[in-house]
């Protein structure tokens, strides 16, 4: 007995021993490749600099500890990054080119477009882009175009096809779990609470839906049009007839690609592409490495400072939980309201940019976003730039800007207003549950989820609703210098592209974030100046200590293939904390 109990405590000692000294050999790793990840890059001659595309684009980076435990290959790329590491490539002479390794990207049109155009720039330089692909996706062929040369596996594909939006419905299921949304709105082409309450678009929605896609179609068929040097006819009839099941030598026969090439040669085309013989070294810099190479610009000693606020994500009126790196960032009005007053308050600050990208959310926390930026545009320029979304609620922010600037595919406008209540009466039925109700006045017992509104509760419900939307009208009215009734005949929850928005007036400019930066620099008189990036980003021990493994696999789920469909749940998951009024735009809104 003794034996047993001697072998028993020294096989637990030797398990708490051993897992004490793993974890320890864990962080020790971990501090090693974050400090190695942060030594600065010094750039060899005849050096190029890969994008390797495999993972997910997101507005800000945000590396995520567990990454680097547990290798994972699905990455999340910032567009801040990658912007201004193509920016350093082009200002160093030792970078002979860029390589665009087209894998796969999670990523919205407008940010794309920002990627292309800053390629397109960094052309002007002299300096070569050679992109390849095993299988292009769309959205990274639309990318990819912009280079010089676009190589393709013999065995490979290029998905070529056209745009198109595949909302999903649930009134169906609703109903046979016995749960009815009950639904009001203000707008004709509102469809954010279509997907509950229907089988298929409205009429309505159809019509906008097609306007969008025909609106993103042409930009993209333009755009590459003119980098290969082909007709937008010609581009057309080679996504109607499905070129991707084509051999790859068609692709090369319509004028999308320049050679097929096996991904073993690759190394080789771009040593000749960079001037050098097969036998000389190629050093190849990652967006890691470009990130720790430091700018050779003079360190601006004006102290003035131009902010550059991100704001991303659905716009919420309750306390959330800080989101974990990777996952899902959301706008907390409480928090931007803050930090809006401090940069009025700071008088280094002499304007800001709002970066915007967001499908809206709730109507309470646009409007008092809305009115802190309203402040702060008495004391500074306040300019925004518009990403993916800046739609319903995002535009609700937006509106009042001193001056707006807009991808030409960015979603914006969606100017309207709905709310929600579910009735579970026939889930209650079917599982035997039972309501009773004692009040003492006729609204008492308002918001009661198990049994349907009556008549008095829906007017009163539908009033609120138009207020909102008189209300969020008269915002954008005034903000953008629109007569109400001729905004109205735009608004009515109706989204268009940022091409479409800027001949409507709801834009004012087309452009990225650079374009925004140049205009807040004008209309705030100043030459020297530094950009500093708002709110802060993560430190590494908020994010470990933020990060634990089920909700680093949540987060990886999401940005995920079920990642849309997920989030058209979003607004039921914190359904009671949720104002009731919500301005957002459909999140099935996912063009592919």
């Amino acid at each position: 007995m003794k034996d047993f109990i001697k072998f028993t405590l020294a096989t637990v000692t030797g398990i708490i021993v051993s897992s004490i000294l793993l974890f320890f050999l864990s962080i020790l790793v971990l501090f090693s490749m974050i400090s190695s990840a942060d030594t600065e890059i010094q750039v060899k001659d005849n050096s190029i600099m890969m994008l390797d595309f495999k993972g997910t684009l997101m507005e800000r980076s945000q590396d995520n500890p567990l990454n680097h435990l547990l290798g994972d290959e699905y990455n999340t790329y910032g567009l801040d990054n990658i912007l201004s590491a193509i920016r350093k490539a082009k200002e160093n002479e030792k970078i002979k080119g860029i390589y665009l390794q087209a894998n796969f990207l999670t990523a919205d049109y407008p940010s794309l477009e920002a990627i292309r155009n800053a390629l397109q720039d960094f052309k002007t330089s002299g300096k070569f882009i050679v992109a390849y692909g095993d299988n292009y996706s769309q959205n990274l062929y639309y990318l990819s175009s912009v280079a010089d040369k676009v190589l393709l596996n013999p065995q490979g594909m290029l998905e070529w096809k056209g745009l198109a939006a595949a909302p999903v419905f649930y009134k169906d299921l609703l109903e046979k779990i016995g749960v009815e949304m009950q639904v009001f709105k203000v707008g004709t082409y509102k469809s954010a609470v279509e997907p509950f309450i229907s089988t298929e678009m409205s009429p309505a929605n159809r019509e906008q839906m097609n306007a969008y896609l025909n609106s993103t179609w042409e930009q993209i068929t333009n755009e590459v049009a003119a980098s290969r040097q082909i007709s937008t006819e010609s581009l057309n009839a080679a996504a109607d007839r499905m070129l991707m099941f084509y051999p790859a030598e068609e692709s090369v026969k319509c004028g999308l690609a320049d050679t097929l090439i096996y991904k073993n040669d690759v190394r080789n085309y771009l040593k000749g592409m960079a001037g050098i013989g097969t036998d000389d070294d190629l050093h190849v810099l990652g967006l890691q490495d470009m990130m720790n190479i430091r700018k050779n610009v003079p360190k601006d000693k004006s102290g003035n400072i131009v902010a550059v606020y991100y704001a991303v994500g659905e716009i919420v009126d309750y306390d959330v939980q800080t989101p974990i790196a990777g996952d899902e960032p959301v706008i907390n009005s409480s928090e931007v309201i803050n930090d809006l007053r401090n940069l009025k308050n700071d008088e280094d600050v002499k304007a800001v940019v709002l970066r915007v990208n967001s499908p809206g959310g709730s109507a309470y926390g646009s409007e008092q976003i809305w009115y802190a930026i309203s402040e702060l545009k008495k004391e500074k320029p306040v300019i925004v730039s518009m990403g993916d979304y800046a739609a319903s609620g995002g535009y609700y922010i937006s509106c009042n800007a001193d001056s707006i600037v807009a991808e030409p595919t960015t979603v914006t406008g969606s100017i309207g207003i709905f709310g929600m209540f579910p009735n579970v009466k026939g889930l209650t039925e079917k599982i035997g549950l039972d309501f009773d109700v004692v009040k003492t006045n006729t609204y008492a017992d308002f918001g009661m989820i198990g049994r349907p509104m009556n008549e008095g509760e829906k007017s009163l419900m539908q009033m609120h609703v138009n207020k909102g939307y008189d209300l969020f009208l008269q915002r954008c009215s005034d903000g953008r210098g629109i007569n109400k009734e001729e905004l109205d005949k735009i608004a009515q929850g109706r989204i268009w592209t940022g091409s479409m928005a800027k001949e409507l007036g709801l834009v004012d400019e087309l452009g990225g974030l650079d374009k925004a930066l140049e205009i807040a620099v004008a209309k705030a008189g100043i030459e020297g100046y530094t950009v500093i990036s708002y709110p802060k980003k993560q430190t590494f021990f908020e994010m470990l200590t933020s990060t634990t493994p089920d909700n680093y696999i949540k987060s990886k789920l999401l940005n995920g293939k079920i990642g849309n469909l997920y989030k058209q749940f979003s607004l039921l998951e914190n359904f009671e904390k949720c104002e009731r009024l919500q301005a957002r735009i459909p999140f099935e809104l996912n063009i592919q």
